[in-house]
């Protein structure tokens, strides 16, 4: 309803704008000016329709700045490097990765359940190629209405089945030969030159579902089925909390390193303590400019016993300082919940703005790079921009994470102090997604024989 809103206001302010330059541009007398540009000229000056235009283009902005969800992707270059004056993005992207050491790393794939679309990405009859642990997946919405998630390379002759692959009916056909596959288990049905399907044609159907406005996908290095659920957020399938926005991100860094952030209480306090008017960019975050603004954090974390020892809990206790005084009206309660490896969901609740969930995910694409989505439901009776302000604030936040995060090194045997005991136990925590085949990297020697 809202973007049919906004492209009818942008329409109108286009058609006025438009008839009132053609009538400036062609003189009263000219021959090719309509009947209809002529009458529109009786009614209303081209100035005064220029002014209309313009006021209903900036009416749209308005709306679409105050009720459209919030669309924010990131690109691997964008964010978490520090500008060199002269090079572009890339280059500079680049040179850091050529150049980092990496350090002894765990395993990079761990098993568990990732995201790999939104379930609005991937409409009926469409189908989508995407790059999870290094796999290139095939993942498509069957003309049911059900979303599968095959292997996308055709055993037949290794074509890509989502590059020029079609939907028919529930199965993805190949566009080489023709070939269909059974998104629930690939199996091949059809061959549309051979009398018979041989028993063993199949492709890989990966273990899948959808739920909270998402598609998941489960990855165990051994193949075994999933071991858990992922939770449904109830609020969001009731509609009682609606999508107010998105955002992506990539990370060169390994997977674990993200998560471990939970535990990491002391980066809080120094890292994330500017208010978010400092930006993104670590060279300039404690700029005296915005030092009257300070964030506060309080922080606990902890594992959750059996059944759920799969899940752990981050309490969080914020509050802004004004000139060192607390905004109580502006404190607020999140509980971070992590299922498994890759899924984090972030509850706000404790807070005078409302109820609401951020849905963060983190799914690795290649073994040093990972994809990171945040999508936000909010309470329907909530004005938009307040959840929108939300997930601004959270992706600054996170920014300055990444940052650090693709410029450091792992270091398997870090040097704690007691104060940073939650660390040790959180990789204690996340050890328990590895398994004896997990795959590794080797990594390079990091020193010079001499």
């Amino acid at each position: 309803m809202e973007s049919l809103v906004l492209r009818s206001v942008t329409a109108v302010a286009v058609l006025l704008i438009g008839t009132a330059a053609a009538a400036l541009l062609l003189p009263a007398s000219d021959s090719q000016q309509s009947l209809f540009l002529r009458s529109i000229l009786l009614i209303a000056s081209p100035y005064a329709m220029v002014t209309t235009g313009l006021v209903l283009l900036g009416l749209g902005w308005l709306v679409r700045l105050v009720l459209a969800p919030v669309e924010l992707i990131r690109h691997p270059d964008d964010v978490g490097y520090i500008p060199i004056p002269g090079r572009s993005r890339a280059d500079v992207a680049n040179e850091v990765r050529r150049r980092r050491k990496k350090g002894d790393l765990p395993p990079v794939y761990p098993n568990g359940w990732f995201r790999v679309l939104d379930s609005h990405q991937v409409q009926k009859g469409e189908v989508k190629n995407i790059t999870i642990m290094g796999e290139q997946l095939a993942v498509y919405r069957g003309q049911d209405g059900q979303s599968y998630v095959l292997d996308a390379y055709c055993p037949h002759l290794g074509a890509n089945l989502a590059v020029g692959g079609r939907v028919v009916n529930n199965c993805l056909e190949c566009p080489f030969h023709g070939w269909r596959f059974r998104g629930e288990d690939g199996k091949c049905i059809a061959i549309p030159y051979a009398e018979k399907v041989p028993e063993f044609a199949k492709i890989k159907a990966w273990p899948s579902c959808e739920l909270n406005g998402l598609i998941y996908v489960w990855y165990h290095c051994d193949g075994i089925d999933p071991m858990w659920n992922v939770p449904e957020v109830e609020e969001i399938t009731t509609k009682k909390w609606v999508y107010r926005g998105h955002t992506e991100h990539y990370v060169n860094a390994h997977i674990e390193e993200i998560p471990e952030n939970a535990a990491d209480i002391a980066h809080l306090g120094h890292l994330h303590s500017p208010g978010i008017m400092s930006g993104t960019d670590l060279r300039y975050t404690f700029n005296k400019t915005w030092d009257f603004v300070k964030h506060s954090w309080k922080v606990d974390w902890k594992p959750e016993p059996e059944p759920n020892k799969h899940c752990s809990q981050m309490f969080l206790k914020h509050a802004l300082l004004l000139f060192g005084k607390n905004c109580p009206m502006l404190n607020m309660g999140v509980i971070a919940r992590q299922v498994g490896p890759g899924l984090v969901y972030l509850i706000f609740d404790e807070t005078c703005f409302g109820r609401g969930v951020i849905l963060h995910s983190v799914t690795p694409v290649e073994p040093l790079l990972q994809h990171v989505s945040h999508s936000i439901y909010y309470q329907a009776n909530i004005p938009a921009f307040i959840p929108k302000y939300m997930l601004r604030a959270e992706c600054i936040q996170f920014e300055r994470d990444v940052t650090v995060w693709n410029n450091k090194k792992y270091v398997s045997k870090p040097l704690l102090v007691k104060e940073d005991s939650a660390i040790q136990r959180h990789r204690r925590w996340f050890s328990q997604f590895y398994s004896e085949n997990s795959p590794k990297i080797d990594t390079p020697k990091e020193s010079l024989d001499w």
